[in-house]
């Protein structure tokens, strides 16, 4: 069956659970042992001091390790992006720090695009030096030879560990090509001896419009709190990848003690039942919200994956090769500057002025002086982040009542 008709039911046994047709939410901090022999197997798994035996699963512990509701949240989670494993955590902060720090050791080198989301910005900046690791980044203009050449440049090519990617880009929708970073990843593995990861911030068109791990790539990150999640209500990450990767993933996650609460897991599995029919309509509402602005006088650009004839041919040869849809992320230039863009973003009625995106309410924002504020300005100005741009997360309101909040507030 499909992913959309498994989200009802996959994972769950309701005979378990007193016949209960949804899972319940285990508020426990700990699991009973039916025997010290079996307290003892468990542990072992656990930590990893054995292999698993034939269709032996890892029991009940404690809920820092496992717990009901965070396992079937993570069994149904792989069936989007067909993934051998996922990991949930508290934040999709939490997810991206856990990975980067699980893949960098001190000394080695990350490769990223830019521009990439504030936060993930900050840690790359300002946290990941004091490990001792250091990073290159490439922006979407970059071709593999420049890239290749940078690397080199460096003198530190033989510690490349990670490629991180964040495809669309926050807050451009920059596509990069997840095949031509796995190809790069695959020739400095060759090269170093050593397996180079590469991971993909899947936040913007995932589970639906892109598929990462199908296009060879070895991790898939979700700020959970966005579509998956969908309500904004809830705030959690998501990784998912091969059994190598989530079993890493995992282990660092006990240690740091970041996993997802039950009651928090419960409200995913909520969400995920209606995943599909809302970024549907996220996505037809944005192809017309996006047709409406571009036809406006008063703005000066349209960045949407939906508007062939604004993306370059490059572009438009990565998104036939990897993107499903355009998704629902919006950003355009206002005619004027930032006192224009804040008389627009002040004047909006039924959008509703804040950060996140991809939930069921229409939102806007200011990326450059706010979610991107932390990025040095002339960065800013080097990924297209302006005083002019403003970024829309289009929701599942009547598509026609967002075009005239739009209108009006451009009048």
């Amino acid at each position: 069956m499909k992913p959309e008709s498994l989200m009802m039911s996959h994972g769950y046994k309701p005979a378990l659970s007193q016949g209960a047709v949804k899972c319940p939410i285990f508020l426990t901090s700990t699991f009973v042992f039916n025997t010290a022999e079996e307290g003892k197997d468990f542990f072992e798994l656990a930590y990893g001091h054995r292999e698993s035996r034939p269709n032996e699963e890892l029991g009940l512990i404690y809920s820092r390790i496992n717990n009901p509701n965070l396992e079937i949240l993570e069994d149904r989670l792989t069936l989007w992006d067909a993934a051998a494993g996922s990991a949930v955590f508290e934040s999709g902060m939490s997810a991206i720090s856990t990975v980067l720090l699980e893949f960098l050791k001190p000394g080695a080198l990350l490769l990223y695009s830019a521009p990439v989301y504030g936060g993930t910005h900050h840690f790359i900046h300002h946290v990941l030096p004091k490990f001792g690791v250091s990073a290159i980044e490439f922006g979407v203009h970059d071709s593999l030879e420049i890239i290749e050449k940078r690397l080199e440049e460096s003198g530190k090519s033989h510690e490349l560990a990670l490629i991180y990617v964040e495809t669309p880009a926050n807050p451009t929708n920059d596509l990069f090509s997840i095949k031509e970073m796995v190809k790069l990843g695959e020739r400095y593995t060759q090269l170093n001896k050593q397996k180079v990861f590469v991971a993909v911030d899947n936040t913007y068109l995932g589970p639906l419009w892109q598929k990462p791990l199908a296009l060879g790539a070895d991790i898939a990150l979700y700020s959970a709190t966005k579509y998956l999640g969908g309500h904004s209500d809830l705030i959690a990450g998501a990784v998912m990848g091969t059994a190598e990767v989530i079993s890493r993933v995992k282990t660092l996650r006990t240690f740091l003690g970041n996993m997802i609460s039950p009651h928090t897991a419960w409200m995913l599995l909520r969400s995920l039942e209606t995943l599909q029919i809302r970024m549907e309509r996220q996505q037809a509402n944005a192809q017309l919200v996006a047709t409406f602005l571009q036809a406006h006088p008063k703005v000066e650009k349209v960045y949407f994956l939906g508007i062939s004839e604004n993306l370059n041919p490059r572009t438009q040869e990565i998104y036939r090769q990897q993107c499903l849809g355009p998704g629902a992320m919006i950003s355009f230039d206002i005619r004027g500057d930032e006192k224009t863009a804040f008389s627009f973003l002040n004047q909006l009625q039924l959008f509703k002025l804040a950060v996140s995106l991809g939930s069921t309410e229409s939102l806007a924002e200011h990326p450059a002086t706010m979610t991107h504020v932390d990025i040095p300005s002339a960065d800013k100005l080097n990924m297209n982040i302006t005083e002019k741009l403003v970024r829309l997360s289009i929701g599942v309101e009547d598509p026609q009542d967002l075009i005239a909040d739009l209108k009006a507030a451009l009048g």
